[in-house]
């Protein structure tokens, strides 16, 4: 069971389709609230995930109109509103916040596979940050953003 739920995250994020991405999330989210809360704290940080899941998945269907985004984007005018030139809105505060939240849980005591299950959510979390951000770009008439490659010969290209 663990193992196909594991197979379904990674090809949400293997896919490149951030509804599904979020959609996959959802699910999980909801799962927890329902057969797992153990204190009022850990639902309290449920409702928290899926009231934000819910207010970026508003976003996405904003993105998706260059028009209404750019509303979106003036209202995010300020320097400490903005990264990358991009806003931050709500939704890619929620890709941060859960990916934080998530790595939390992996901190907990969990077994081999949810660990694994965990870090696929969290991967799967950085992949939809960046699909939105593209969307984004594509809603303000940016250019892609250009590949960051890591490592430490950046640059260094002969």
């Amino acid at each position: 069971m663990r193992g196909t739920l594991l197979a379904i995250v990674q090809d949400a994020r293997r896919s490149g389709d951030l509804e599904t991405i979020l959609t996959i999330e959802r699910r999980f989210l909801e799962n927890d609230r329902a057969e797992y809360v153990s204190s009022r704290a850990m639902r309290s940080s449920l409702d928290v995930a899926l009231a934000e899941l819910k207010i970026a998945e508003r976003h996405i269907e904003l993105v998706k109109d260059p028009v209404q985004y750019r509303l979106i984007d003036e209202a995010h005018s300020l320097p400490k509103r903005r990264v990358g030139g991009l806003p931050k809105d709500e939704a890619r505060l929620f890709f941060g916040s859960h990916a934080t939240r998530l790595l939390n849980q992996d901190k907990s005591r969990l077994d081999r596979q949810e660990k694994q299950i965990i870090e696929a959510r969290k991967q799967n979390m950085r992949a939809g940050a960046k699909l939105y951000e593209a969307r984004q770009r594509q809603a303000l008439g940016l250019e892609s953003a250009p590949n960051k490659k890591r490592g430490r010969d950046q640059g260094m290209e002969f």
